[in-house]
């Protein structure tokens, strides 16, 4: 009876305690964006019963009972702990951590634990790129890391941005910082698409970069694609469409306002030539002389506003399709891609087609071997804008409205129909009739094989291979006279091939010491060639449009054929050294021997050496039993880098073929082209950086202040040589001179509310840099370096920074009262008033500077159950933009438009003014680039606002899906500027828009117009 009675008992407590267990269900998210967490451990409180999350976020595990706690917690996120109760489906949002200390960072030829590192670098994941619909990774930088100041300085679809890291390092050498993708080194970054990017990683300090020894003085952005991952085939949508709109305007005059001027400007010339015997005025604007542009009232027929005829609203979309999977031993990824940017100017638009394949595979337990490849092609219409005179927005502004973009025939109109202006075909008219087409084809890739040799050695060898093939076709119609010049068509054809390799291999040890210490050590070697080739070739003068550049024999006018050829090589030897002690002491040195065939035969190799600590103040035993700092940390480091950025085969003499004309027929002939300097070297900066990070109050505050001081000495310079010496060329390259930058950087992240549905965090980078050139060659002469409008722009001066505007200072215009104060200087009142020498010559003077003394970016993220807002404002101070526009629009009246400010000029009513009298071309004073032209380039921009929302679990469930999200984005939302331009971040003065030299920047000769951009896209996962 007892027996079974205690039988009994037992059935009701096991069927009890079955009762009292819970089956629970859920999802775990990103709290982010809501992307799912794979692999997310969940674990029952105390015991060892728990799963992971599957692709999807899901999971399932029985709980004993509604008392138990589960813990939730993956890699880079914030645990989570939640009570069972009655719930039977949980959907978890897990918050990412601010702290990142166990980071993994991408380092030269390596990687790292951010906690470890004793240099400045800073990271930023592939998603943070994504809101923008940008084409490239220089524009997607624009306000993201301290230190790195971009400048999108054409708004040309498929155009990059200027990226300059800590100031500017070089006088005459590229200055631009190298971009290592996957491992290859010296790829142009802005052709691979932002999507398949995982991480960025820019090295800042000489600890980081001086691994890359000669190329990295610039500074060092690493890009790593997307690869597999382990599990089922995750396919990822991305796809979105925008439209760009014209926000900023350059008034200009109207119809009634343009006769007025124009009337007004002949009658005040009249007065210096009352007989008109040097200058005949044209015919009258009226009827009689232009019966298709007048009515019989002499009032004007058109009314024309060319920035609403030029400038339409443009819509773009972007589409990439992404493919991540694996097994244990094989992970790929598979990515395509295509974008179609149209630009607010007619017909301007880029096209590219992108694909991209990675595998990696553990062959044996000591070997994986693995590559990518990435096949990009680009098409780019490029329509004629910057510093040429023969552009669209130049136009917009000169055209003047009386004129009708087509007259009711269908021909089209311009200013050469009006005799006396300058003859300008309309802006309409030469975007659809000049362009050039760039065809792009790149392929890039790599290929390694990583063998582990013991537990703690590797050996891997990776082989670097980017083919970059590019031809520009450009032609412009035979209707298009150039200034009044009729070139009778114009075609152009120039193609470039750049093959470059490379061969990497190091070997990797890392070892733990019983004691708490750890070493990691990098021995290395490295080849490197780079082959290029070029053709250009142009002809004038076709018999009718049919033939264009598809066969530049039907031109009767041969400008010139040419062709190029060139080859330059690489060898290195590397190693780095870090030491760990107890996660406190910190120690990094690092060297590299670079060789070049670049340089002079006394120098081909150069040592570039770097050391680099930190002391983990937070590790330490007496702040053990604190909580206000998870994180304290100070560091320090010293190294030298080179740049060997010069042309090929400058150190050697060079010759040059040529045709000379010799009993009236043209002969071959060779002459001397090139001194060659056989003591040529490298470019070495030295650079000392300090450092503070600190996270307090559990990570809910991050602080980051850099301060460094980088100075570069045997400036590559091409200094003057004596005509005398009957070359060429007046220039050679020389080791003269030195610059110093030193500046600082504050980094400030705040969590500010952090809830289970709500997270609000802030972001603060403020960057402030000094730039000075310090010596210059033999007696410390000014180098006017270019660009030359009007005479010289910018010069280079020992105390200046590099960058610094150089013109006349404008006082006023010279009233009625002070006519023997013009005529003193051969001008007439109502003319513009300068200061002068002594001897009264015009008094030259640093007006401006092109590069800002500070930069900052306010950022702030806020998410909400599934909602997620986001924005950017930057702040660009201490700058200024030289408006080199006015030239044209303001001083040239009768045969142009001119600005509406000239309705400010100077009349005897009227004589406190900074506008000169209105007259005739012939009879105005000449311009000079001066303090009125140079502008307050400081500005406050809106630049990015992103609005999004990812579907809930129920309704992804019903539609088979992952993820969905929805967003809106805009850019550039406002501008507070005093800038009186479309844009104070510009420039026209360069080689290839985009693509700056060195000294040629914040100059604003007609650019093309920065667009408002709104932007729809989606994200799917499936």
């Amino acid at each position: 009876m007892n027996k079974k009675l205690y039988y009994v008992l037992l059935c009701l407590f096991l069927a009890g305690n079955a009762v009292a267990q819970v089956r629970i269900t859920g999802t775990v998210k990103n709290a982010k964006d809501g992307t799912p967490v794979s692999q997310a451990s969940v674990q029952i409180k105390g015991t060892s019963t728990g799963t992971v999350t599957d692709d999807r976020g899901s999971f399932s595990i029985q709980a004993p009972n509604a008392n138990s706690v589960l813990v939730i917690s993956f890699t880079g996120f914030t645990s989570q702990e939640v009570r069972v109760g009655n719930q039977n489906t949980l959907n978890l949002f897990l918050q990412e951590q601010v702290s990142a200390l166990n980071d993994i960072v991408v380092i030269g030829y390596g990687t790292a634990r951010r906690s470890d590192l004793t240099g400045a670098v800073a990271t930023i994941k592939g998603e943070q790129l994504m809101d923008k619909p940008v084409p490239n990774i220089s524009q997607a930088l624009e306000g993201k890391i301290a230190g790195v100041d971009v400048n999108v300085n054409s708004a040309a679809p498929g155009f990059g941005a200027k990226v300059r890291i800590r100031g500017i390092g070089s006088i005459n050498s590229n200055i631009d910082p190298i971009y290592v993708v996957d491992g290859v080194i010296g790829v142009d970054g802005n052709s691979i698409n932002p999507n398949d990017i995982a991480s960025v990683e820019v090295l800042k300090d000489a600890s980081s970069t001086a691994i890359y020894g000669a190329r990295g003085a610039n500074g060092v952005i690493i890009v790593t694609t997307k690869r597999g991952r382990r599990g089922e085939t995750r396919v990822t949508y991305d796809g979105n469409v925008n439209v760009s709109e014209l926000y900023r305007h350059l008034p200009t005059l109207n119809s009634d306002e343009f006769i007025k001027v124009y009337n007004e400007s002949f009658a005040n010339g009249q007065k210096f030539d009352p007989q008109g015997a040097v200058w005949t005025p044209p015919a009258a604007l009226n009827h009689i002389n232009f019966p298709k542009l007048f009515d019989a009232n002499d009032k004007p027929l058109y009314n024309t506003n060319w920035e609403k005829e030029t400038y339409k609203p443009a819509v773009s979309n972007s589409h990439q399709l992404n493919f991540q999977g694996g097994s244990e031993k094989t992970l790929y990824s598979i990515s395509l891609g295509f974008l179609d940017q149209n630009g607010i100017m007619a017909t301007s638009n880029f096209k590219r087609y992108s694909a991209r394949i990675t595998l990696d595979n553990d062959v044996k337990s000591w070997l994986r071997i693995g590559g990518n490849i990435n096949i990009i092609n680009s098409k780019q219409r490029v329509v004629s804008d910057g510093n040429g005179s023969l552009n669209v927005p130049r136009m917009v502004s000169e055209e003047v409205p009386i004129l009708p973009v087509k007259y009711p025939d269908g021909t089209w109109a311009g200013n050469f129909d009006i005799a006396g202006l300058e003859g300008g075909p309309n802006p309409v008219h030469i975007a659809n009739n000049r362009y050039t087409l760039n065809n792009v084809f790149q392929g890039l890739g790599n290929i390694y094989a990583l063998f582990h040799i013991t537990k703690e050695l590797d050996f891997k060898s990776d082989f670097g291979y980017n083919l970059n093939w590019q031809k520009n076709n450009f032609y412009s119609a035979l209707n298009l006279p150039h200034l009044s010049q009729d070139q009778g068509g114009d075609a152009h054809i120039y193609s470039f091939t750049n093959v470059y390799w490379q061969s990497e291999n190091y070997l990797t040890w890392n070892h733990k010491f019983k004691n708490g210490h750890s070493m990691t050590a990098l021995l290395g070697i490295s080849f490197q060639e780079t082959n290029n080739q070029s053709f250009d070739a142009e002809a004038q003068k076709f018999i009718d449009d049919f033939f264009q550049y598809h066969n530049l024999g039907a031109g009767s006018v041969r400008q010139g054929i040419s062709s190029g050829d060139s080859k330059s090589t690489q060898q290195s030897e590397y190693a780095r050294i870090t030491y760990n002690i107890k996660d406190r002491y910190l120690f990094t040195a690092t060297g590299r021997v670079d060789g070049s065939s670049k340089f002079g035969e006394n120098n081909k190799y150069g040592f570039f050496p770097s050391a680099g600590a930190a002391w983990r103040i937070s590790e330490e035993d007496f702040m053990k039993h604190q909580t206000f700092f998870s994180n304290l940390k100070l560091r320090a480091s010293y190294g030298i880098t080179g740049n060997q950025e010069i042309g090929t085969y400058r150190s050697i003499p060079q010759q040059s073929a040529n045709q000379v004309v010799l009993n009236n027929s043209n002969q071959s002939a060779v002459s001397p082209e090139y001194i060659g300097n056989p003591n040529l070297k490298w470019e070495r900066t030295e650079q000392a950086d300090a450092g503070l990070e600190a996270s307090i109050l559990k990570d809910r505050i991050n602080l980051s202040v850099d301060y460094y001081r980088r100075t570069t000495k045997d400036l590559l310079l091409q200094a003057p040589i004596p005509w005398s010496a009957g070359m060429y060329t007046s220039n050679v390259y020389q080791n003269v001179g030195s610059v110093r930058n030193s500046g600082v950087e504050i980094n400030l992240n705040t969590v500010n509310i952090k809830t289970r549905n709500l997270t609000w965090s802030t972001n603060f980078i403020v960057a402030a840099n000094k730039n000075k050139v310090l010596k210059l060659n033999a007696g410390n002469a000014d180098i006017f370096p270019g660009p030359n409008f009007l005479g010289q722009t910018n010069v280079i001066r020992v105390g200046a920074p590099i960058g610094s505007f150089y013109g006349m200072t404008r006082l006023g215009t010279y009233s009625d009262k002070e006519g023997d104060l013009a005529a003193q200087h051969s001008l007439h009142t109502g003319d513009r008033k300068y200061i002068y020498n002594a001897d009264g010559s015009p008094y030259y003077s640093i007006i401006g500077r092109a590069y800002p003394k500070w930069t900052g970016t306010f950022s702030s993220s806020l998410t909400y159950k599934g909602w997620d807002f986001s924005f950017d404002i930057r702040v660009v101070e201490g700058v200024n933009t030289a408006a080199t526009f006015k030239h044209s629009s303001e001083d040239r009246q009768t045969i142009a438009n001119s600005l509406k400010t000239v309705l400010d000029a100077w009349t005897p009513d009227h004589q406190n003014t900074m506008i000169s009298q209105v007259r005739n071309y012939k009879f105005a004073q000449d311009s000079h680039f001066d303090t009125w032209w140079v502008e307050n380039g400081s500005f406050v921009r809106g630049q990015n606002f992103t609005l999004g929302y990812s579907l809930p679990d129920a309704a992804l469930r019903s539609m088979k899906i992952n993820r969905l999200r929805i967003y809106a984005s805009v850019q550039n939302l406002f501008l507070i500027t005093k800038y009186t331009g479309y844009d104070p971040e510009v420039d026209t003065y360069n080689t290839s828009y985009g693509n700056n030299s060195n000294f040629s920047q914040n100059l604003d000769f007609f650019s093309y117009p920065r667009p408002r951009v709104w932007n729809l896209g989606v994200t799917m996962g499936f």
